[in-house]
Parts: C-alpha cells; structure tokens; sequence
C-alpha cells in the first residue's frame, strides 16, 4: 500500500475542489483577506448588544501593550475597583511594573530551587526540557499574583510607573532566559563534580544576587516608601505620606485575599468534578502558598460569579481568549467567524476533547464586569473588561456570549461566601497534583 500523497490523489483533490464553485469563492477572498477578515459574522455585534442587566463602573481601560501581564492587570482591576469608589475618584491605577519586578525575581528563585530538585532527572527528559522550555515568562495565575501581593504588597502606578521594558518584555526576557538556563547549567555541573547542597545553595545566592542586578537596570528598583497624592471628583486634594507597600495595600484595597477561591471547568475524565487540584512545578514565590483549584461543572462557575456582581463586585477569569473571539469588535461568540461554512468543513472537538488533544487552554485573564440576565434570571451575555486598550472592543471592553463562556472559560476567582459548606470542604481537602504539562497548569499570558 502507497502511503504517500500519489499523483492520481492530487488529481482527484483538484477536481474535487474545481467541482465546487464556493470554493473558488472561498478561495479569492482568503488569498485577499484572510481567513477572519472573510468570515466575520456581521451580524455579530447586532445579536450581542453591549447592554447589560448588572453592569458595574470602572476607571479607565488599562493597557498592558507589548507584555503578558493580563493576569496581574487583570488581578490589580479587580482591586482598584472598590479603591476608586471608596477615594471617590473618577479613575484610579495601581502599578502594574511592581508587581513584574518581583514576580520576575520570585519565578528566577522558583526555577533555581526547581533545578536543584531535579539535579539526578536527566537533562533530555521530559521534566528538564519542560522546566528549560520557559524558566521565566510574563505569565500567572491568581495563586501566584496573590503570593506577590502578601509578601510586597502593592502600589500606585505614580510611585513605581511603566517603563520601556515592562511594557514591552520581549527583550528582558530573552536575556534573563538565557542567563538562568546558563544557571541551571552550572548547578548541574557542579552537582556532578560531587558539590553538597549547602554549596549549591549558596551558589544560587549570587546567582539571584546577579539577578536581582539584572531586574533594577531593567526596571528600576521598586520603591520601599512613597507618598500618596490624589484628587476626588470634587477636586479635593488628599495627601499620605511614607507609606509602605503593605501599608497602602491594608489601607487603601484591605482585601482578604485568603477569602478567594480558584474555581476550574475541566470536564476531561481526568479530573473528576468536587476534587481539588494543584500542579507540580507551577509557582513563583517559593515559600508562597501553592496554585490550588476546585474543579466544578460550568454552571457553578456562572452561578458563583453572577453571584458577586450582583454584590456589586467584579471577578477574574481565565479563557481561551484566541477562540472565535473579534479583538475588532470585542465580540466573543460561537459564530463571530463563520468558519465552517468558508472553508467548507467541520470542527467538532468539544471542551474536554480541545483540552486533550492541546488544542484549548487558559491563555488569557480578564475581568467581569457585569452580565445580561433573561426574564428568567439565565445569563445570555457577559461584559468584559480587558488589558489591551480602549482601541480594543468597545472603548476596551468585550461582550462574551454564555455559548462562548461554556466552551471556553476554563476559571473564575470568587470570594467563598458565594460557595456551599461542600465546596468549600472540597477546595480545602488534600489537593490532586497534576503533572506541569496539564493544560491546567498553563499561565494567562496573552498580549
């Protein structure tokens, strides 16, 4: 049996496509347009109102430019939120740099410690290559950001603003990569020349010594105090003066971040539902609290989040953002591209299929900032706050259909008033560790 592509089946395939007259239409218009710009759905933004029956007020757009920080920007939206409202501000922004040099400094200390964990697993194996693959990125989780804010608090964007490189990573990264793969080399090295740990460790000080160097000249140290200036919406000036980053945390956003649970929809056969879960080699902050999730079917996860805006609160989520989502129009929806019908095919994977085949994963993390109820009290549609600027969706915001939400919302944050005694029992039990390469381990990093 030929298994290759034979001539007679080219000449079948040509005929099979010029007996077809949409393909040639399909065709000019791809080769013209591309695929998006060909299939977009015009009635889209029509059949998705950007009305909303709980819709909360938030400050300005906020944008993360060139960089992966969705989550932290995201994570800092939903604590500027209740700052601005309670300063009576009309917009209000919390520094989203500071929370980069440190998570940056942090994930380096992580993958050091991780490297001298793993000093007898060979380097071409499969735990290695993946700890080698991305030793730093922009990307997290809520575990994570949370981590940060406990052990550096936070701070406004006048006292530690954006620079060069934290809008645009590209370049950090790449050095700071290479630098801790060169780190991780000499570990090793060491290790097999017979080093004891207590040396390596020492080692991995004035390697996170260098690092931390390498962070200030990048980003500029982080400020230790700092003064608090601002203006209310009836101009009255307010003035604090020599604050901390804890301080102005406890003050100013005094948010329990221990009351937050990570909810999941993971529906592979994997991970059964009401179980807990965590993800072997996924952190930041080492001696921080470990990424934990509850694993729960779609519906809770609506449920729990309709539940804390209509509280007058926004949530974090995580999704797929790259998924029959327009970043044009900020529709996100299940037809905003006709796809099927241009290219003349089917896609027929469903949410647990897409998770293990790697083809779906939480890329991105966002905000909700309201939703569309029925007459019968069932989401229809949810308003999104984004990280990319008010050029994307409208002025920055995104309307996402409850279809959408089904297929590619992957977690939501909560507060756990909005869980049964159940939930919260199953979130607290002895969580499942799942290996680093599950798509639940994936970092929101999407710029």
């Amino acid at each position: 049996m030929n298994l290759g592509i034979t001539s007679e089946n080219l000449k079948a395939f040509e005929s099979a496509f010029d007996a077809d007259r949409a393909n040639q239409v399909a065709m000019n218009a791809v080769v013209n347009n591309g695929i998006h710009n060909s299939s977009r759905n015009s009635r889209a933004l029509q059949d998705n109102p950007y009305v909303f029956s709980v819709s909360l007020k938030q400050g300005k757009i906020t944008n993360q430019k060139e960089s992966g920080r969705c989550w932290m920007f995201a994570a800092l939206n939903v604590m500027r939120f209740k700052a601005m409202h309670d300063l009576n501000v009309k917009t209000f922004e919390l520094s989203q740099a500071y929370p980069l040099f440190y998570d940056k400094l942090e994930k380096s200390n992580y993958f050091l410690n991780s490297v001298l964990e793993t000093l007898d697993e060979p380097v071409g194996g499969r735990l290695i290559s993946y700890l080698l693959q991305m030793p730093v990125n922009d990307g997290g989780q809520w575990d994570m950001f949370c981590n940060l804010v406990k052990k550096y608090g936070v701070v406004p964007i006048s006292a530690y603003p954006e620079t060069n490189l934290s809008s645009a990573t590209r370049e950090m990264n790449i050095y700071l990569t290479e630098k801790l793969r060169e780190d991780a080399c000499i570990l090793r090295k060491h290790h097999a020349q017979g080093a004891k740990m207590e040396e390596l460790q020492s080692l991995r000080t004035q390697m996170m010594e260098e690092i931390y160097r390498f962070l200030c000249i990048c980003l500029g140290k982080p400020p230790k105090t700092f003064d608090f200036e601002y203006q209310d919406k009836e101009d009255g000036f307010h003035r604090d003066c020599g604050l901390t980053p804890h301080a102005f945390f406890e003050k100013y956003i005094h948010m329990n971040l221990d009351d937050y649970v990570s909810l999941i929809n993971a529906p592979t056969a994997d991970k059964p539902y009401s179980r807990s879960y965590t993800v072997k080699f996924l952190g930041n902050v080492k001696e921080g609290k470990k990424v934990r999730y509850l694993n729960l079917e779609i519906g809770e996860l609506k449920k729990a989040a309709i539940a804390q805006m209509q509280d007058g609160n926004p949530v974090w989520f995580g999704c797929d953002v790259g998924k029959r989502s327009d970043r044009e129009s900020g529709v996100m929806d299940l037809d905003t591209f006709r796809l099927e019908e241009l290219l003349n095919t089917t896609f027929t994977m469903n949410k647990a299929e897409r998770l293990d085949y790697g083809q779906s994963l939480m890329t991105h993390a966002m905000v909700f900032q309201g939703v569309n109820l029925d007459k019968n009290g069932a989401p229809n549609r949810w308003r999104v706050e984004n990280s990319w600027g008010k050029e994307a969706g409208t002025e920055g915001y995104y309307v996402m259909t409850d279809r959408w939400f089904d297929e590619y919302i992957y977690q939501v944050v909560v507060n756990k008033k909005y869980l049964s005694d159940e939930q919260i029992q199953a979130y607290e039990s002895e969580p499942i560790e799942l290996e680093p390469w599950d798509p639940m381990g994936s970092l929101a990093h999407v710029r």
